[in-house]
C-alpha cells in the first residue's frame, strides 16, 4: 500500500476536525456515547476524503534510447543563399 501524500493527510485531517466540530455543535450532545459516535463518524469521513484525493500520476514509460520511436524526426534545411 503506498504512503499517503501530504495533500491526503491535510484534507483528511481538516475533514476530521471540521466535521467533528460541526456535528458536536449541531447535535448539542453531552453524553459520552454521543461524542464517541460523532468522533468515529468524523474519522470515517476523514478517511473517505483522504482516500478519494487523486494521487499524482506516474510519468509515462519512455522508449529505450536506441529505438526508432525516440529518435527525433529530421527536418529538411534549405541551404539556398
Amino acid at each position: 500500500m503506498p504512503r499517503p501524500t501530504a495533500a491526503q493527510l491535510v484534507y483528511g485531517s481538516c475533514t476530521v476536525i471540521f466535521s467533528t466540530l460541526a456535528m458536536l455543535l449541531l447535535s448539542q450532545t453531552s453524553s459520552g456515547l454521543g461524542i464517541t459516535v460523532i468522533a468515529l463518524a468524523a474519522l470515517a469521513l476523514g478517511l473517505l476524503v483522504a482516500m478519494t484525493v487523486p494521487l499524482p500520476q506516474a510519468p509515462a514509460a519512455q522508449a529505450p534510447a536506441g529505438s526508432a520511436e525516440s529518435a527525433p524526426k529530421e527536418q529538411p534545411v534549405s541551404t539556398a543563399l
